[in-house]
């Protein structure tokens, strides 16, 4: 049979509000909204379809602050991960969000009711202490912490939810399970013991010789349950990982396995989140856990250092198993025996005995080059799969990002950027000049810091998308900020297509000879005060700090620098 839920009940709050969901619906017709983040739509699913029993919804404060700094909610239930809706004085004000408001919590990608939350409280928090607490480290190079500085606002709201329904999907609707679906399913198929698999990445045959192993020790079966939602930035998206996973299936005994997606955001936690994870899948039925080294590590830490031990995932999961009630199986390590042509456990292998490995880092420089991917590693219908999605280098997109002063010799550049790049063929090439894409996507825009940022929020996108199909992007706006060109790549890494490619070029051309060649007079207008707000003159130009190129036109020809970005494109193999 499933496994106890934690908590001892499963809140289906689908289920449980289904026969008032229509008084609900035209409750919130009436009700004010919040239209919810991608994050916040995930962690929503998951509250009202049971995923993260016991909670019935968003983290009041009693409640956050004992799970920040115990590991528990204020009634003493073991929950690993503060679980918040995110709110800012503007939305308190324009909302009215007090104790016993109700509020209508909105799907973002089509607006559809999908909740309605009574608040408990509105309170502040410190996320500081919420990043050393959770994450380990107020360190901006873990993903968590950065999202908690750039994108969470400064209050949350706590608060039961009343579910409408759950959100509707379109993509893999088949093998998108809630806890009471996959329950049922394990019930039909008398499945006793189900071992279940967390996973982000593509699957090789080592993940199944690791799974199949677990399950055939523990005469189980096993729930392949990867991750949908929001992972790692620069992971490999969701559409090719279902893809992977659909073609690995194949390989697994005859019954033995089941996938099934769960649309989690992750939060790279390591050991938190691995407590978190075990009790997600406890919530969804599965008797064991299969725990990694590193278990939901995001990698290296500002120094230079892994942000967790390799193990430490593991000893908060044993710390816990008592409350927990899944057992936990370690990740066993497992390398390939050319000798035998099997996997076996590193551990267990003789001193002496011949083993190969191919590392992540291999493997993404071999589907980047087109290099051959032996079959001991994978499987080749996975690796078509990858290849697909993943062209060699010089079929990618890429985003090359000019920053610099007003007539720094920016948009030249960029210009001539275009005809070489044209020269060389392959690949469309769209050239984006920052006051030009202005006029045409950003007419009523004006040039203050928040304008400005928006601008470069809107120039991002396109450049993403253009890059995901292919196209060789230039992009050349002042960009001024650090903030803003930070989020000019991270859009183009997390949505850009294969490789992610982004390069920031500094036209650091000194501000004296940016005026002391301005035709046009622009400096002299600002400096008589016609003109506010410029670059330059009364607002700083922040000098960016980790530039791929630095170049400047008082002392470089034009073809000069339009060659130094080539042969940077070349060294990269995307030429």
């Amino acid at each position: 049979m499933a496994n106890i839920p934690h908590g001892g009940i499963l809140k289906d709050l689908v289920a449980r509000d289904e026969p008032i969901s229509e008084q609900l619906r035209e409750e919130a017709a009436k009700l004010k909204d919040i239209v919810l983040t991608e994050r916040q739509l995930c962690d929503l699913e998951l509250i009202i379809n049971g995923g993260f029993s016991p909670l019935e919804g968003f983290m009041n404060e009693a409640d956050y602050t004992s799970v920040v700094d115990t590991l528990r909610l204020a009634d003493g239930t073991l929950f690993s991960m503060p679980v918040t809706l995110d709110v800012s004085f503007a939305d308190i004000e324009r909302l009215s969000i007090v104790p016993s408001a109700r509020i209508v919590l909105r799907d973002p990608r089509d607006d559809e009711p999908l909740a309605i939350i009574t608040v408990d409280d509105v309170y502040s928090y410190d996320s500081v202490k919420e990043a050393i607490q959770v994450f380990g480290a107020d360190d901006p190079a873990h993903p968590s912490v950065a999202y908690l500085r750039n994108h969470v606002k400064p209050f949350y709201i706590g608060g039961k939810v009343q579910a409408i329904q759950a959100p509707s999907h379109f993509d893999y609707v088949a093998l998108r399970y809630t806890p009471t679906e996959l329950r049922a399913h394990f019930k039909k198929l008398a499945w006793r013991r189900v071992v279940a698999f967390q996973t982000r990445n593509p699957m090789h045959r080592a993940h199944r010789e690791l799974t199949v192993r677990a399950a055939r020790q523990r005469q189980a079966n096993v729930l392949i349950h990867p991750v949908v939602g929001l992972t790692k930035p620069g992971d490999v998206d969701h559409y090719t990982r279902v893809r992977v996973y659909e073609a690995i299936m194949a390989k697994y005994p005859n019954g033995m396995g089941h996938l099934a997606l769960l649309p989690l955001a992750m939060r790279m936690a390591g050991p938190r989140e691995a407590v978190w994870h075990a009790i997600i899948r406890k919530n969804f039925g599965a008797t064991h856990f299969i725990v990694g080294r590193d278990h939901a590590g995001p990698g290296k830490n500002s120094q230079g250092k892994d942000f967790y031990g390799p193990y430490d995932a593991q000893e908060l999961v044993e710390k816990y198993k008592d409350e927990l009630q899944i057992e936990m199986v370690p990740f066993q390590q497992m390398t390939y025996l050319p000798s035998t042509d099997e996997y076996q456990p590193v551990d267990e292998i003789p001193a002496g005995v011949q083993t190969l490995d191919i590392s992540g880092t291999e493997l993404r420089k071999r589907l980047r080059t087109g290099a051959p991917i032996p079959d001991w590693f994978s499987y080749e219908a996975v690796v078509k799969r990858l290849r697909e999605s993943y062209p060699p280098r010089d079929k990618q997109g890429f985003v090359l990002c000019l920053t610099g002063l007003h007539n720094s010799g920016k948009d030249v550049i960029a210009k001539a950027l275009q005809v070489a790049l044209n020269e060389q063929g392959g690949r469309s090439v769209s050239l984006l000049i920052g006051e030009t894409v202005r006029d045409d996507l950003n007419p009523k825009l004006g040039f203050t810091p928040e304008e400005r940022h928006e601008n470069l929020q809107r120039i991002s996108f396109v450049a993403a998308e253009l890059a995901r199909a292919g196209a060789a992007v230039v992009v050349a706006p002042i960009a001024p900020e650090e903030r803003s060109r930070a989020l000019v790549k991270d859009t183009v890494v997390q949505n850009g297509g294969a490789g992610g490619n982004f390069f920031l070029i500094h036209v650091a051309t000194p501000l004296e000879h940016c005026e002391r060649t301005d035709r046009k007079g622009i400096y002299a207008q600002a400096r008589r005060g016609e003109i506010r707000g410029f670059v330059g003159v009364d607002t700083e130009y922040e000098v960016p700090k980790k530039a791929d190129l630095v170049v400047d036109l008082a002392t470089q020809s034009v073809p000069a620098i339009v060659h130094s970005i080539v042969l940077l494109l070349e060294t990269t193999s995307l030429l």
